[in-house]
């Protein structure tokens, strides 16, 4: 019989040919691509060894019903870490930026096998985009973790170290990848897990010296960033609270006759309090005041389709960082939506709940995205304000200290549409907004291009370390 073969103009990691006898079990045709297969072969003539052979203890965790937060959950003040996905970085450490608290029962008690000490190796074993992150638990460190995220005990801090960088290559999540299964959600069984080969020996040193670089530029990108605050509130003419933390000034009383009606929490009461009484350079503005329609609600997740291959993006509160930006990673996207939860251009989101009071401006044009439940969408009055002039203000700190304010205390804060309406904002004429605007954008242009240059080292370091483990 004659052997048969494609054509050389295919693309041989789109279409190609698998014996039966190569077959291993599985049938999804990623696992056999020719370039991840070859890459496999590679790293087992060089080791034998196996994530398996460093493994003390495993464990997974789980996540506590969100609809019982009195219950799991905790603040800061008086919780413990409770870890998620976005809390795992490829430079292997741990960010704690946007971490959940739960209660010490919760530590103790459901999740008591997920527990997670110092020097623990932690990794992600499910969700979309890079898979097997994995970063080390820091010294005196205590937490816990959800159900995509295993917990590893090893020998040392120096053998998770080791680990977490060999993890964070990219041609290491290429062999994690393709033991993945599932379709919308892949996910990592613990044998598969195990099995992601290991190789021995390496010199990470020109990956640590990176990092260092890359954390120098980080702080010098950071110290431009923080100078947006005292240009900003210096233009408005604003001064942020000096607070006394004594006790005699954290006792303060209200008459009666001042709250009926309203709130009785002393945090809204004594900083509102202090914001009416603030004076600016421009009068003040309510936000109800510069949008065009009532605010809507985003799209519940049990609402959308999710689908890996939809190019719709389902915008979270996770999906967008501390000042505004989405981020590159894990983000869903979605399919059979209602349309009249599409962003337009200009489009000013408020997260209602758990990052409370973040804000993000819709600026992507070249693909569809909608918004989630969580997600609070302001269209915004052009005539009357600078979208951009009002994104950077609700950045600052006077807005942070407003949010504090006006947030309402539980386990987990929030802040409704009404709320955010009573935003005041001091207003410069347009023209100046848009020098505000100006200025403030070439900053963090400024400061992206330095944190640009760090992941540029960073990652030159990871390719030097990937040759240097190929050719060896």
């Amino acid at each position: 019989m004659a052997k048969f073969n494609l054509s050389s103009h295919t693309d041989s990691n789109k279409v190609f040919l698998v014996n039966r006898a190569d077959l291993s079990g599985r049938l999804d045709p990623f696992y056999y691509q020719p370039e991840i297969a070859e890459l496999e072969k590679r790293i087992k003539k060089i080791s034998n060894k196996k994530l398996r052979d460093y493994i003390i203890r495993i464990s997974s965790g789980a996540t506590p019903s969100v609809k019982e937060e009195e219950k799991y959950y905790s603040d800061k003040e008086n919780g413990i870490p409770f870890l998620r996905v976005q809390n795992l970085q490829t430079n292997s450490e741990l960010s704690l930026d946007d971490v959940k608290y739960i209660n010490k029962e919760t530590y103790e008690g459901v999740l008591r096998r997920s527990q997670v000490e110092e020097n623990n190796l932690l990794v992600k074993i499910t969700g979309v985009g890079r898979m097997a992150i994995a970063s080390v638990a820091p010294k005196n460190f205590i937490g816990n973790t959800n159900q995509h995220i295993v917990v590893i005990k090893t020998a040392s801090e120096e053998v998770s170290r080791y680990l977490a960088n060999f993890l964070n290559l990219d041609i290491t999540e290429k062999l994690a990848s393709r033991r993945a299964t599932g379709g919308t959600r892949p996910a990592l069984d613990y044998p598969a897990l195990k099995s992601i080969p290991i190789v021995e020996g390496i010199d990470f040193n020109i990956l640590e010296e990176a990092e260092k670089r890359k954390k120098e530029l980080d702080i010098k990108a950071e110290k431009l960033l923080n100078s947006i605050d005292d240009y900003l509130l210096g233009v408005l003419g604003i001064t942020m609270p000096k607070r006394e933390t004594s006790l005699k000034n954290r006792i303060f009383t209200v008459h009666f006759k001042d709250i009926l009606g309203k709130r009785f929490d002393p945090n809204y009461n004594s900083k509102l309090e202090y914001l009416l009484s603030q004076k600016a350079s421009f009068n003040y503005l309510y936000l109800k005041d510069l949008i065009e329609k009532a605010p809507q609600y985003g799209a519940n997740e049990e609402a959308i389709d999710g689908n890996s291959n939809s190019d719709i993006r389902y915008i979270r509160i996770t999906d967008i960082d501390e000042l505004g930006v989405l981020k590159k990673e894990g983000w869903k996207t979605a399919r059979n939506i209602n349309k009249q939860y599409l962003l337009n251009y200009n489009d000013l989101l408020f997260a209602r709940s758990g990052s409370v009071g973040r804000c993000y401006i819709h600026k992507e044009t070249s693909e569809d995205a909608i918004f989630a439940g969580y997600l609070i969408r302001f269209v915004i009055n052009n005539e009357k304000v600078n979208p951009d002039f009002l994104f950077y203000y609700c950045n600052s700190k006077i807005y942070k200290f407003w949010v504090s304010a006006i947030e309402r205390p539980a386990v987990q804060s929030n802040i409704n549409a009404e709320e955010f309406k009573s935003l005041p904002i001091p207003l410069p004429p347009l023209k100046k907004q848009n020098k505000i605007a100006k200025h403030i954008q070439n900053i963090r242009q400024k400061a992206k291009d330095i944190q640009t240059e760090g992941e540029e080292i960073l990652e030159e370091a990871k390719q030097k370390i990937e040759q240097m483990i190929l050719n060896s």
